[in-house]
């Protein structure tokens, strides 16, 4: 090993190969490097704020020179040094599906208390280092994809080629000069199976996504009423959508994984979640990423969702809900009514 105290950087033959085993002891599925200065996608990440495909996320017109040049983050930054965790399960039989990341425990503590570890394991190397997950403004897929960790789809996620679609990911900007890995090529081909999956075709060509239209976007990000021209294709989806995931030829390969803490937790029937306080909202959804919804928007979800899928067994709740003193509660509530009784109504015909 060779330190130079001045520049605290650290010139270490096997240190890359050192990081990897280190960050597969702290129970990350796999870990790359990509170069500070590295391609993201400007021109369309420009075009997409500008014509406000991002919706209500604010915070992605914020800090655009810094996403757009990494190297602005952290000016001493030599290395990007990008971590994925695998979290694919299959999910529970029951009414009202959750995207997969969101089953279990929310990922950012365990993946940020992690990241800390492995920054203070550079720091004894002479490393100085920031870590992000999703806290950040860092376009986490391209840093990715530079770092050999997989590859952008045509619906704009990564895939891992031995893992598929399930990776959280997080990033440590290091002082330290680390040997870059080799970006993965693009292997979509000529697959268009997310792009014909998309039940709201926001994949609105290859590797362009109009968020607006996204039923992730729209059951998570989304403030206010869900637009009535979206709601039928939502479905039994009360958080997030795996549609475009699901169907990917390269999650053949996908590992159920091993994180105890995203085993999926349980919940309530949806008709019984109708009558929840703000008080049962948080009991049930402690340390999930379904908390940062809060009653309002959660019922609104669990209202769409009947609305699609409900039964009249389901009425006597959401005529309660209907009811509710929040008008985007009882506004969704009523649309469901109003889809179960016409569905029953077509029975007849």
């Amino acid at each position: 090993m060779m330190i130079c105290m001045g520049s605290k950087v650290v010139m270490e033959t096997n240190l890359k190969e050192a990081l990897k085993q280190e960050a597969a002891n702290l129970g990350f599925s796999v870990c790359g490097v990509a170069p500070v200065q590295l391609e993201v996608r400007r021109e369309y990440y420009l075009k997409w704020i500008a014509e406000g495909q991002h919706g209500n996320m604010a915070w992605m017109e914020r800090n655009t020179e810094r996403r757009l040049d990494p190297g602005l983050i952290l000016p001493e930054a030599r290395s990007i040094i990008c971590l994925g965790l695998n979290y694919y399960q299959t999910e529970p039989q029951r009414r009202g599906r959750v995207a997969k990341y969101a089953l279990g425990k929310d990922y950012h503590g365990l993946m940020l208390k992690r990241l800390k570890k492995l920054c203070h394991w550079l720091r004894q190397r002479g490393g100085q280092n920031k870590p992000y997950v999703d806290t950040g403004p860092v376009l986490e897929k391209p840093v990715a994809a530079q770092a050999g960790l997989g590859w952008q789809a045509k619906n704009t996620m990564l895939i891992h080629p031995k893992m598929g679609n399930w990776l959280f990911l997080g990033e440590i900007f290091t002082t330290l000069e680390i040997p870059p890995d080799e970006a993965v090529s693009d292997h979509c081909g000529e697959c268009t199976a997310c792009i014909t999956a998309c039940p709201t075709e926001a994949i609105t060509a290859p590797y362009q996504l109009d968020a607006r239209r996204c039923i992730a976007y729209l059951t998570i990000e989304h403030q206010g009423a869900i637009p009535e021209e979206f709601r039928q294709a939502i479905g039994d989806r009360l958080f997030g959508c795996d549609e475009c995931l699901d169907v990917c030829p390269w999650n053949r390969w996908a590992q159920t994984t091993r994180e105890e803490k995203f085993t999926a937790r349980q919940y309530p029937d949806l008709r019984e979640m109708l009558a929840w306080s703000d008080d049962d909202f948080r009991s049930h959804f402690r340390q999930t990423p379904l908390l940062r919804l809060k009653r309002p928007r959660w019922l609104r979800n669990v209202c769409v969702v009947l609305g699609n899928i409900g039964t009249l067994e389901d009425l006597p709740a959401l005529e309660k809900a209907a009811n509710d003193p929040i008008p985007l509660i009882s506004e969704h509530a009523n649309w469901a009514i109003k889809q179960i009784n016409h569905r029953e109504y077509l029975k007849f015909l």
